[in-house]
C-alpha cells in the first residue's frame, strides 16, 4: 500500500468515528467518511477482543488482502477504518471478502457488480 494511502493520526479517527458513519457486517465494522481527496485513505484495526497478537495480526491480514482484491471497485475519495470482529476468528478469506464487499455495498462505496 502506499504511504499517502494509510490512514494516521488521531485527528484523522476522531474524525471518521465522530463525524462519519458505520455500519457493521458479520466479520467487519466498517467507518467511512468523505476526504475530499482523489484516493482513498484507509486503516485496519483489530482489537483485543480478537485475540492474542497472533490472531489480531491474521484478522488484518485478512482484511488488507480482502481490500486488495477488491480495491478498484471501491468508491474513491474516502477516508475508510474497517475493524475486525471477534467473529472472524476462523473464518476464511473468501467469508472475509464477502463480508467487507457486502458491508461497502450497504455503505453505497461499491461500483462494481454485485456479488
Amino acid at each position: 500500500m502506499l504511504k499517502p494511502e494509510v490512514l494516521r493520526g488521531k485527528k484523522d479517527f476522531s474524525l471518521i468515528y465522530n463525524r462519519g458513519k458505520s455500519l457493521g457486517d458479520r466479520f467487519v465494522v466498517l467507518f467511512y467518511r468523505k476526504n475530499g481527496l482523489s484516493y482513498n485513505r484507509i486503516a485496519f484495526l483489530a482489537s483485543k477482543k480478537v485475540g492474542k497478537s497472533v490472531r489480531r495480526n491474521r484478522a488484518r491480514r485478512l482484511m488488507k488482502e480482502s481490500f486488495r482484491q477488491i480495491r478498484e471497485e471501491v468508491l474513491t475519495g474516502y477516508d475508510l477504518v474497517i475493524i475486525a470482529r471477534n467473529t472472524i476468528n476462523g473464518a476464511d478469506f473468501l467469508k472475509v471478502k464477502q463480508s467487507l464487499v457486502h458491508a461497502l455495498q450497504r455503505g453505497r462505496l461499491w461500483k462494481g457488480e454485485k456479488q
